[in-house]
């Protein structure tokens, strides 16, 4: 079969085809395609070269677009990573006295280093004599670390080789610390002219353009976030969210903020700049969109995180807690989707472990009942994810003693129930370790709840006994998970005291009977034994 292109030939008879060919100078062809070919060459120069400007000239051409200042960023990112694994690959070669390559991972190492430099020199227009100067001690010191690795493979004098070895480790170590220097520099540059440009710039799109930028910076790690809240991000956020006219970008803005909080230095500007009072002013303003309140949420939830250490100096949260969680249960009742009530839920369930005040709070506010409510709606509640905040909220508020009749009118005792059987229907990791929260926590809600009659007889009658002894049998049912173990068999033991004749004696005394610890080992053992 013919390709396109080649059918006009192909329908001609075959001398006629050959003479064609034939007519055809290969000269002539070869000027007819060079049009082609140059006007690559030239869009390859052209792609390549810097358009010159004069520092003098007021007029400047600037280039540049949210898109392009990120993609240099993310360039710069991916060039910093690649060499820092290769000195990493040259340190250990060099233990393994593999010459040759340690010579090639130079070279390699040094081309990266003068590519990187004059890819951001070219972009960036007002470099510090600080950065060029590491530029140059870099390139320098990258120079005679190659001078140094081709010498020793010119020699085979294994004395000279262990002569020359501490000091080409000397060298690696040097080369190292100026990169990271450089590196540090360089960012902290690019945080302090994105910054400059939210601070000074009246242009929604500018200050849109410099926030995606930096947005994208918080995504490449806590060091970065550290960068960006000791050069002041925090501050400048939270004045973008204090001004009318930025309204359009509160979402996009609470956004950043809540990934720069995830490092301590960005907890303490925000305490600085009152940045609670902020976040509830906006949460209870009924002019802000929803989106922006989810938002605001997200920077809630993230702050009060139990997995920080460094929450505790958040004064300012206690003042305004009411305020903030009854915007939340708000948001949560008012949702529209299932993004909105997972990030107000979240910020809830981290709440109730950051003070016990919270769920007093919740129960004034009738909280259960409109988590029990949501719960029933599968597009609202849709994923592992949204019912481990619900379970969450349900088993912190469950050791007061009002909560027993709110589970038992919202008929929560069905919803603890169909928890303990939450699976993964993807099997990705993220979304089974949350079915096993899902799990564990139902059965510790359970276990409190239980201490109320009415509520351990519920529990009972919807067959909650036989499913725990499931989940403490069978490994698999929970995932082979050893909190959901513990959790079940306090659960167990819990409901056996208000319902003994629910369990068959076997049960009984494996489950029941001996001390907790006894009864783990069993079902671990168990679990062995299957495997």
């Amino acid at each position: 079969m013919a390709f396109k292109g080649e059918d006009h030939l192909d329908s001609l008879p075959l001398p006629v085809q050959r003479m064609h060919l034939i007519q055809v100078d290969s000269v002539q062809r070869w000027m007819e395609d060079l049009k082609l070919m140059t006007d690559c060459e030239c869009m390859c120069i052209l792609q390549s070269k810097p358009i010159s400007i004069e520092k003098d000239e007021q007029n400047e051409l600037i280039l540049s677009s949210q898109y392009s200042t990120c993609d240099n960023l993310q360039l710069l990112l991916k060039r910093a990573w690649i060499i820092s694994t290769e000195l990493t690959r040259i340190a250990q070669k060099l233990e393994k006295n593999r010459w040759q390559r340690v010579h090639s991972m130079t070279v390699r190492v040094n081309c990266h280093v003068r590519s990187m430099i004059n890819e951001y020199n070219t972009f960036t227009r007002n470099s510090s004599e600080e950065m060029h100067q590491f530029e140059k001690l870099l390139i320098d010191k990258c120079s005679e670390f190659t001078a140094f690795t081709e010498r020793c493979i010119q020699t085979e004098d294994e004395q000279i080789l262990k002569s020359m070895k501490s000091c080409i480790s000397e060298t690696l170590t040097t080369i190292a610390q100026y990169f990271g220097q450089l590196i540090e520099l360089v960012l902290t540059h690019e945080v302090q002219n994105l910054l400059r440009q939210i601070e000074l710039s009246d242009s929604v799109y500018i200050t849109e353009s410099a926030i995606s930028s930096l947005f994208s910076l918080t995504q490449e790690g806590a060091h970065l976030c550290r960068i960006i809240a000791k050069e002041g991000g925090v501050v400048a956020l939270f004045k973008i969210c204090r001004q009318d006219c930025f309204r359009c970008l509160y979402p996009q803005t609470l956004r950043t903020l809540a990934s720069i909080c995830c490092v301590e230095e960005g907890m303490h500007q925000l305490e600085k700049v009152d940045g609670i009072l902020c976040l509830a002013d906006i949460l209870t303003d009924n002019t802000h969109s929803e989106a922006t309140h989810a938002e605001a949420a997200a920077v809630i939830a993230q702050i009060t995180s139990p997995h920080l250490r460094f929450t505790q100096h958040l004064s300012s949260f206690l003042e305004n807690m009411e305020e903030i969680v009854t915007a939340l249960v708000k948001l949560c009742q008012e949702a529209s989707s299932g993004e909105v009530f997972l990030l107000a839920s979240a910020a809830l369930a981290n709440i109730t472990f950051f003070d016990t005040m919270a769920c007093e709070i919740l129960l004034q506010l009738n909280a259960m009942k409109i988590l029990l409510a949501a719960c029933s709606d599968k597009h609202i509640v849709d994923t592992p994810y949204s019912r481990d905040q619900v379970v969450t909220i349900l088993a912190n508020m469950s050791v007061l003693d009002q909560c027993a009749s709110e589970i038992i009118q919202g008929n929560g005792v069905q919803l603890l129930m169909e928890m303990l059987f939450e699976r993964s229907s993807s099997g990705n990791s993220a979304e089974v370790a949350a079915c096993e929260r899902v799990q564990q926590k139902s059965a510790v809600t359970l276990a409190r709840l239980s201490r109320d009659p009415e509520v351990a007889d519920a529990a009972v009658k919807l067959s909650c006994i036989p499913r725990l002894i499931k989940l403490c049998r069978s490994p698999t049912e929970r995932n082979n998970s050893d909190s959901v173990l513990v959790a079940c068999l306090a659960a167990l033991r819990r409901l056996a005291v208000m319902s003994p004749d629910g369990l068959e004696d076997s049960d009984f005394q494996q489950l029941v009977k001996p001390r907790l610890v006894d009864s783990f080992l069993l079902c671990t053992n168990m679990e062995e034994s299957f495997v």
